[in-house]
């Protein structure tokens, strides 16, 4: 037994955590009480969330200030440390990736929500749901998003207090990578709910990267220019000195 809590608390700390759904900020992603796997190894790598991910995420400026907490008992507490429950207790958030590092994230009206300029196909979000949300709290906004941040949203958007709504604390609305957890990858629990939580196509649509890509390209192009004029020039000298020596041409 002992064997056993070690190995499920190392299992715990680095590589998978299960937590529990609080809100309906999520639907129909997820509903309230599921229980999701986390995981927890690949941010020891280097790698960091990419849009569309599912991300669990530390509080980062007190966004769950006024929100019930519960208090469980001894045997909760004990279970929670080991990563056998998800713990009660954590300040921790889940929302959806949609901007990364160096991104224009932007909603007019009531949408879409674009990305780079990219407008998103988001069948994700909430039915009956805009992607964009009318109002004077966050709703219509443009933002561009710093190193080593994120903005996220949840998918339940006209039920979601994401980085749109605070956008007055100390890190205007991202939440900063050092402060998720991990990607959510499976709904665990209950058995009926069982799913993966993939990538939706939307977020891989070609383009989406062109704001960052489009500098190398052109310079690509401007270093190959010089290169495709000089062999053009000598293409047409040699077949002049050819058309001299032969005396003949071809048409084709």
């Amino acid at each position: 037994m002992v064997i056993a809590l070690v190995l499920a608390l190392v299992i715990k700390t680095f590589l998978v955590q299960a937590f529990s759904i609080p809100s309906d900020s999520m639907q129909n992603t997820l509903q309230q009480g599921d229980r999701v796997l986390v995981d927890k190894l690949t941010p020891w790598f280097g790698s960091e969330p990419e849009r569309g991910e599912v991300v669990v995420f530390h509080d980062p400026d007190n966004w769950l200030a006024g929100e019930p907490t519960t208090t469980p008992n001894a045997l909760q507490t004990g279970l929670s440390k080991i990563g056998l429950m998800p713990s009660a207790d954590e300040k921790d958030l889940i929302k959806r990736v949609v901007g990364v590092a160096g991104d224009t994230v932007e909603c007019k009206g009531t949408g879409p929500l674009k990305v780079n300029g990219k407008p998103l196909d988001e069948p994700h979000i909430y039915a009956g749901n805009t992607p964009c949300t009318v109002d004077d709290l966050g709703g219509q906004f443009k933002v561009i998003v710093p190193n080593g941040k994120i903005w996220v949203m949840g998918d339940h958007r006209q039920n979601s207090l994401d980085s749109r709504y605070h956008q007055q604390d100390k890190d205007r609305g991202m939440v900063p990578v050092d402060e998720v957890v991990g990607r959510a990858v499976v709904v665990a629990w209950p058995p009926t709910r069982w799913n993966t939580l993939p990538v939706p196509d939307t977020f891989d649509q070609p383009g989406l990267n062109a704001a960052l890509g489009a500098a190398p390209s052109a310079l690509g192009l401007a270093g190959a220019l010089p290169l495709v004029l000089w062999r053009r020039r000598r293409l047409l000298a040699q077949d002049s000195r050819d058309s001299r020596v032969t005396g003949t041409s071809t048409a084709g």
